[in-house]
């Protein structure tokens, strides 16, 4: 390990960043309840008013509208405003301003008017919670044109998505695993996040010429063990990492599923209109003369986030992720 490398979990990973960003920019300032003194919930944000202020790293009261109105506020006024909303759940308070405010400034002022505020947003499941504590809202944002929509699965990714995030002119959905906050990794802190590129652009985590498995967010961990599984059977299964669901980066995936001829979308948020369709929709447009079977997608459900105690029975397990490569292998 280099002296440039340091071991973080993801939540100390997107802390570093936050505070890469905040040196490297006044204009940057954190925004959100519970996040200054007590650090968020999480403890995402745990040391950083201590040491930028109170007029950095804002604690606000119990309002997503109002939170949300004011980062767009000071965003007209030259600020980078950093938006945390302490749940999944807790986002539709902002959904309005989000939708139809921030989404649209740009294009409604012709492009003069830039409102670069990012929504740190904790989402998915894992750790048994409460109703509103656990949701993946994504697609409902992605849908929405004008915001980017983003999601870490690595601390290193973490790190520098953050930065990337903050730096970007565009407002920026950060959806982050609440479920892989503690997952550890080794992440380079020298000048990541400066040149990198990496907020909109998918990677192959894992190389495989048999089948493609898509993921984002806290779904990479789930298809990596699943690739592994497979390869004891014989089965070479390659796993993309998307990073960002708006805009998609079509051609890393088409390329993939081009090379395998099978592929497999998995996300903890509900099939059902879910970003997975427009994966197996934009996969089966450009390789359809490729596919050797079709474009199957896992998880959730079509109904409400179960309480705590049966949400293992709603996420995508490995079993089920499983299940489907081997549907696909049966065509």
């Amino acid at each position: 390990m280099s002296e440039s490398t340091k071991t973080l979990t993801v939540a100390r990973a997107i802390n570093e960043g936050l505070r890469r960003s905040l040196e490297r920019d006044q204009k940057v300032l954190l925004m959100g309840e519970d996040i200054g003194a007590l650090g968020g919930v999480f403890r995402v944000t745990d040391g950083l008013q201590k040491d930028f202020g109170e007029d950095r790293v804002v604690d606000t009261p119990l309002a997503e509208s109002g939170i949300l109105g004011t980062a767009i506020g000071l965003a007209l006024r030259g600020y980078r405003p950093v938006c945390e909303i302490q749940f999944d759940g807790f986002i539709f308070p902002a959904y309005d301003q989000i939708t139809t405010q921030l989404a649209k400034m740009h294009a409604r002022s012709g492009g003069r008017v830039q409102v670069p505020v990012v929504i740190r947003v904790p989402f998915g499941g894992g750790i048994g919670a409460v109703e509103h504590h656990s949701e993946s809202p994504e697609a409902l944002f992605a849908h929405t044109a004008g915001l980017r929509v983003v999601s870490p699965s690595t601390p290193q990714d973490a790190f520098t998505m953050i930065q990337e995030a903050i730096a970007s002119p565009d407002p920026v959905l950060f959806f982050e695993p609440k479920g892989r906050y503690w997952e550890k990794g080794e992440v380079d802190v020298a000048g990541a996040g400066e040149g990198a590129r990496v907020l909109d652009r998918a990677r192959v985590v894992r190389p495989g010429t048999d089948l493609t498995l898509v993921a984002y967010g806290p779904t990479v961990a789930t298809a990596l063990r699943a690739a592994a599984a497979a390869e004891q059977e014989g089965r070479s299964v390659e796993v993309v990492d998307l990073r960002a669901i708006s805009p998609l980066d079509t051609a890393t995936v088409v390329a993939s599923v081009r090379r395998t001829g099978r592929c497999v979308v998995v996300h903890e948020a509900p099939t059902f209109l879910g970003s997975g369709a427009e994966v197996a929709a934009r996969v089966t447009e450009e390789c359809f003369y490729s596919l050797e079977a079709p474009v199957l997608r896992v998880g959730g459900f079509h109904t409400q986030y179960p309480v705590a105690k049966i949400e293992h029975e709603y996420l995508p397990s490995l079993d089920r992720v499983l299940d489907a490569v081997d549907r696909a292998f049966a065509y």
